[in-house]
């Protein structure tokens, strides 16, 4: 444990590491004040893992966290996490974690005194709890240190600390990595700000999502793919396997016995039975069809998922269909066999989502009704 010299110390430096580029998206969000939207820049400035940190094109960044004072605070957040080069996953759990404590406000406290004199947005009476974390002096966040707790960048710092502190913590689901820091009475609460968390990112790093997919697949279509993906549950993987046709054996140099799919060759067999032609190699499934859907808000049924192990479209190593309401089929590895999983709720597979693409067509606009005839 460090004594309180060291770990005040450390926390200043940490805090003014991160000041520098915090006052620089602030003066950016006052050059666009009342405009949540960010637009789109032809570079990632703040490292956001391409196709999950966006800010959807419609003006809705952030959900309800549209106050230019929750935006000043998110973008704190994110600034320090960046500056302790911190991955996204982090900012992510900090951010979530603060608009669940505190909607991205910071809290001045009735019952401690010191919290009303320094900056405040809001002014509560829960315990001792102060800050955009809530975090509790009593409970030894900050040593004391009342004006650390309440500046966001110093407090995400102390949150930083903590959660990088948890063994794994990278391996463990958002809300529950969330809860080992904060040890809240309401430990699956964070979950619910999962995508806002990821959308208000997008928003202060000005990344907007692409809408890709021109339009929702046409519905008989996406249920002729997902039938046809479907029927093959139980088959088992083999590496290379599959065709348009159906199972086929594995390719030269392979060791899967028998008859099969690999993840692309189920995809190339589900979408031939409407005629669309998918190749068979994931990162040319995810080039072929981009723009990408990377706001899992938009993701429809019949859409493929594609998923990344670093964020890039050289990191592409998995695919599989949605099937609407969380679940997709898809062909995991050697020794499984095709199956349904849960895909929103799982920390690995949300945590390698790069985005969906759309390979079924729009459905036809609906015929214009005839002018009525001259009088």
């Amino acid at each position: 444990m460090l004594d309180q010299y060291t770990r005040r110390m450390r926390m200043q430096r940490l805090v003014a590491f991160a000041v520098a580029p915090f006052v620089a998206v602030v003066l950016v969000i006052g050059l666009v004040v009342g405009l949540v939207v960010v637009s789109a820049s032809s570079s990632n400035p703040g490292g956001a893992t391409p196709g999950l940190a966006c800010t959807p094109a419609d003006g809705t960044a952030g959900g309800e966290f549209t106050d230019p004072r929750q935006i000043a605070n998110a973008a704190a957040i994110v600034a320090t996490g960046q500056r302790l080069g911190l991955p996204q996953q982090a900012w992510q759990t900090a951010l979530a974690t603060a608009m669940q404590e505190g909607r991205l406000l910071v809290w001045a406290n009735e019952r401690v005194p010191e919290s009303l004199t320094l900056p405040h947005d809001r002014v509560g009476e829960d315990a001792d709890s102060v800050g955009p974390f809530q975090q509790r002096p009593s409970q030894g966040w900050g040593d004391g240190d009342i004006a650390l707790l309440m500046d966001p960048a110093g407090s995400s710092a102390l949150f930083y600390e903590v959660l990088l502190a948890i063994p794994g913590w990278e391996r463990l689901s958002l809300t529950e990595a969330a809860q080992r820091v904060q040890r809240s009475a309401f430990p699956n609460a964070y979950a619910q700000w999962e995508d806002d968390a990821l959308t208000m990112i997008g928003a202060v790093l000005g990344v907007s999502c692409p809408t890709g997919g021109g339009g929702a697949p046409d519905s008989t279509l996406a249920a002729a793919v997902i039938e046809r993906a479907t029927s093959q549950i139980g088959t088992p993987y083999v590496w290379g396997g599959g065709d348009a046709d159906g199972p086929t054996g594995t390719v030269p140099g392979g060791t899967d016995p028998g008859q099969g799919f690999d993840c692309s060759g189920l995809m190339v067999f589900a979408f031939a039975g409407v005629g669309v032609s998918v190749p068979h190699q994931t990162q040319a499934i995810w080039a072929q069809f981009a723009p990408p859907i990377t706001d899992t808000r938009q993701v429809l049924a019949g859409d493929m998922l594609v998923f990344s192990s670093d964020g890039t479209a050289a990191g592409v190593h998995h695919v599989g269909l949605y099937l609407g309401e969380g679940r997709m089929v898809h062909a995991p590895r050697t020794g499984k066999t095709v199956e349904v999983v849960d895909v929103w709720s799982s920390a690995y597979w949300t945590g390698e989502f790069i985005g969906a693409v759309r390979a079924i067509p729009a459905a036809a606009p609906a015929p214009a009704a005839p002018l009525p005839a001259a009088a």
